[in-house]
């Protein structure tokens, strides 16, 4: 786990130094089009399930109804809005998670606190290793797949996780950016809410791609 820390540092300061203009454009157009704060920052579940701060770009307006309630997800998301989470530029800020420590590049991705009581033990198997901007299961389907096949998917890298593997997923996931695959399932934002699921089974994890 060591060597994968040293991969993840050396990958993000270069990475902070070469997108640093992009960050601040992007910052400013937030600001411009969305108003303040310029930043989504909401606590999800790390390593072993410890809370962390996750850091994004805003991608929703604050409108709200006539008796000061919120819209909808979709109500809310500007044109600029769906333009940054279909590139992925909403994660850039994540960056600054892997620099503290709290992410990786490549790892399950964080989920929402109210999630940790529904898993299984299996799928909280999850939180074996570091959460990741991006993972196994992004690059097999992101939010197009069900959370059961998600699951797998995770569990599957924890069993597997490799610097060879990250490096895989790494260049599999700006591919997908490119494509701008996966990135909403229908009539979502992104996802449907995990309501909770049957415990999932050793033999299930046969019938899921196995190799990069």
């Amino acid at each position: 786990m060591k060597l994968k820390r040293v991969f993840d540092l050396s990958i993000v300061l270069i990475s902070l130094i070469l997108l640093s203009p992009l960050l601040l454009a992007i910052a400013a157009i937030v600001r411009f089009k969305l108003g303040s704060p310029v930043f989504f920052h909401q606590q999800r579940p790390g390593l072993n399930g410890k809370p962390f701060i996750i850091l994004k770009f805003r991608t929703m307006a604050d409108l709200r109804d006539q008796k000061g309630r919120l819209l909808s997800d979709t109500e809310r998301t500007t044109y600029f809005g769906r333009f940054l989470r279909s590139t992925s530029l909403d994660e850039l800020p994540e960056l600054f998670n892997i620099l503290k420590g709290d992410m990786s590049f490549v790892g399950p991705r964080p989920l929402l606190m109210k999630y940790l009581p529904l898993y299984t033990s299996e799928q909280a198997r999850r939180h074996e290793v570091k959460p990741g901007i991006t993972g196994w299961a992004q690059v097999n389907g992101r939010n197009t797949i069900n959370w059961d096949k998600k699951f797998r998917y995770d569990i599957w890298y924890v069993d597997n996780c490799s610097i060879w593997l990250d490096i895989t997923i790494l260049f599999l996931t700006v591919l997908k950016v490119i494509k701008r695959k996966g990135v909403s399932q229908e009539g979502h934002i992104s996802m449907e809410e995990f309501m909770g699921s049957e415990p999932l089974h050793t033999d299930s994890f046969n019938n899921i791609d196995s190799h990069p």
